[in-house]
C-alpha cells in the first residue's frame, strides 16, 4: 500500500488513537470498523430501499447513516469506553426499532449476536457484568421474537425487499463478527504461536547436544528406558569413541577438534538405519541404539560406518588427517537393567581400546 494513497490515509485516521492514557487502541479500531460497517450497511439499505420507492423505510435508513457517520466522528473526541457503550446502546436502540419497523424476517436481530462477541472480545475483566449483559442480550432477543408473532411490521416491506434485506443482514453480521474475532485474535494466535515455538526450542535445548545436535545424555536415558519396558523390543546397543581425540585437539586446536566431532555426528545420520537413535554420550563419546537390529545387523551397519568415517579426510591446517572410532556392540538379552547394558558395552569398549582401536567388539 502506497504511503500517501487514499487507502493508507483512510486506514492511518482509523488506528489513530483518542489521546488518552491507559487505552487500548485495538479496541476504538474495532469500534471503528464496527461503526463504519453499520454505516454501509444503511448506506446498502438506502440504496435497496430508494430502488423499491418505500419512502417511509428510505427515510428511517438515511437517519440511521446520518447517526453511524456521527458516531464514528464522535469516537475520535470520546474516550474508547465512551464509544464502547455508545456503540453498544445505539446498536442496540436501532436493532430494537428496525425489527418494530420492519418485522422479524429481515434478520436485524442477528446484530446482537455481533454486540455479544464483541463484549467478551473487548473486556479482559468483569466476568459478572459479562453474564449480565448475556442474560439481557438473551431476554432482548426472545421478547423480540414473540413481539414479532403478536405485532404487525410498522413498515410493511415487499417479500422480494425483505428476502434481500435478509441477505444484506447476514452479511453485515458475518462482517462484523470476522472483523471482531479476527482483530482481537490476531495477537493472541501470534503469541500462542511465539509460545509453541519458544517451548520447541526450550525442548530441542533440553534434550539435543548444542554441538552436535544429537541427543544427549538425559533424552538417552528416557529414551532407552521406554524401550526396556517392552520386554519384547529387540534392541542393539553400540558405545563408541574417538581414537586418540585428546592428540587431535593437542595437535589441531579444539576447534578443528570441534569439526570432527560434527562431522562425524552427522555421517551417523546419513549412514545409519532411520530408526537408530544417536546421542553424544559425552565428549568424545557416542551411544548408538538400534531399536529393530539384532547384534548381528548391528555389526553390518557399524561395520559400514566404520569404513565411512575412516574414508575423511579432515583439514587440520598445516596437513590432513583422518580419524577412526572403536565400538562396544551389545545386544539385548530381554532381562538385564539398563546399567547392566551400558556397563557392558562399555567393558566391550574398552576390550576394544585395549586390543588396537578402529574395531567392533561383539
Amino acid at each position: 500500500m502506497k504511503e500517501n494513497s487514499v487507502f493508507a490515509n483512510i486506514y492511518e485516521n482509523i488506528r489513530r488513537d483518542t489521546g488518552r492514557k491507559n487505552e487500548s487502541s485495538k479496541l476504538i479500531v474495532v469500534i471503528r470498523l464496527l461503526i463504519l460497517s453499520m454505516a454501509v450497511y444503511s448506506l446498502v439499505n438506502c440504496v435497496l430501499i430508494a430502488l423499491s420507492a418505500h419512502i417511509s423505510g428510505l427515510v428511517f435508513s438515511i437517519i440511521s447513516l446520518v447517526l453511524f457517520i456521527a458516531a464514528f466522528v464522535c469516537s475520535y473526541y470520546w474516550s474508547s469506553f465512551t464509544s464502547y457503550c455508545a456503540l453498544n446502546i445505539y446498536v442496540l436502540i436501532w436493532t430494537v426499532a428496525n425489527v418494530v419497523c420492519f418485522g422479524w424476517n429481515i434478520g436485524v436481530q442477528h446484530f446482537i449476536i455481533t454486540l455479544l462477541v464483541f463484549c467478551y472480545f473487548s473486556k479482559y475483566r468483569h466476568e459478572k457484568a459479562k453474564i449480565i449483559y448475556t442474560l439481557a442480550l438473551l431476554a432482548l432477543r426472545i421478547y423480540l421474537y414473540y413481539y414479532c408473532q403478536t405485532h404487525e411490521p410498522t413498515l410493511a416491506l415487499a417479500p422480494d425487499l425483505s428476502n434481500m434485506m435478509q441477505i444484506v443482514n447476514t452479511f453485515f453480521v458475518f462482517l462484523s463478527l470476522a472483523l471482531t474475532a479476527y482483530i482481537f485474535s490476531a495477537d493472541s494466535q501470534e503469541l500462542e504461536g511465539k509460545l509453541i515455538e519458544y517451548n520447541r526450542q526450550l525442548m530441542k535445548q533440553a534434550n539435543t547436544d548444542t554441538l552436535t545436535g544429537l541427543y544427549n545424555r538425559r533424552s538417552t536415558m528416557e529414551y532407552l528406558d521406554s524401550l526396556l519396558k517392552n520386554p519384547e523390543n529387540q534392541i542393539s546397543i553400540c558405545l563408541c569413541d574417538i581414537d586418540f581425540f585428546k592428540r587431535v585437539n593437542d595437535t589441531y586446536g579444539h576447534d578443528v577438534g570441534d569439526v570432527v566431532l560434527k562431522k562425524i555426528s552427522s555421517t551417523f545420520q546419513k549412514e545409519l538405519p532411520p530408526d537408530s537413535f544417536i546421542s553424544r554420550w559425552g565428549g568424545e563419546e557416542f551411544l548408538l541404539i538400534f531399536p529393530k537390529l539384532n547384534g548381528d545387523d548391528a555389526m553390518i551397519a557399524l561395520d559400514n560406518l566404520r569404513q565411512r568415517i575412516k574414508a575423511i579426510v579432515f583439514d587440520g591446517g598445516s596437513e590432513t588427517f583422518t580419524v577412526s572410532l572403536t565400538y562396544g556392540l551389545v545386544e539385548y538379552d530381554y532381562h538385564s537393567d539398563m546399567t547392566t547394558i551400558l556397563k557392558e558395552a562399555d567393558e566391550k569398549l574398552y576390550i576394544g581400546k585395549e586390543s588396537g582401536r578402529d574395531r567392533i567388539i561383539f
